[in-house]
């Protein structure tokens, strides 16, 4: 077998069953003939950086997997006829792969998502405590925003005056 990763691209509006239902039928084909598929990550929906069948978004899914080369062939021949997709990648990682490998490959994907998931629990209590302690009084707040307005009006005894509340409320 060989070391595979496909990315494609589904049209946005297809909604969450069709997403899932199109990234099934896409792993039943590896597993039926004889693959075994490491990771899938979906990407979510993402802006093309160009228009692709009139489409500015497309939902990103990213399979990696390992499998006989006529797979690739089977996968690609539907991804061809179905017009929910917008665009897919293959790309061949290995020539050979074993079942080892395999496992490593998979122990290290899942490795690395319990240390996103990690870094992202923690900056999300970082988050929450940086909020809880640089909150501003309300009347220094609504002085601020006075004196903001001024200035775009260019009226310069106004921002005089809001400069001298903002200073006598401190």
């Amino acid at each position: 077998m060989r070391h595979y990763e496909t990315t494609f691209i589904l049209r946005p509006n297809l909604g969450e069953d069709q997403f899932t239902e199109i990234i099934e039928r896409t792993s039943a084909i590896i597993t039926d003939d004889g693959g075994t598929i490491i990771n899938t990550d979906r990407w979510g929906i993402k802006r093309l950086a160009y228009e692709i069948k009139k489409e500015v978004q497309g939902y990103y899914v990213n399979l990696n997997y390992a499998a006989p080369g006529k797979t690739i062939s089977e996968i690609e021949r539907i991804f061809r006829i179905d017009d929910r997709l917008l665009r897919y990648l293959t790309i061949k990682l290995a020539d050979s792969m074993d079942q080892d490998a395999i496992t490593k490959e998979q122990d290290g994907f899942a490795a690395r998502a319990a240390a996103v998931e990690a870094d992202e629990a923690e900056t999300t209590e970082e988050t929450a405590t940086e909020t809880s302690t640089k909150t501003v009084p309300a009347e220094k707040a609504v002085t601020t925003e006075k004196t903001a307005t001024t200035e775009k009006t260019g009226e310069q005894e106004e921002k005089t005056e809001a400069t001298e509340k903002t200073t006598a409320t401190e």
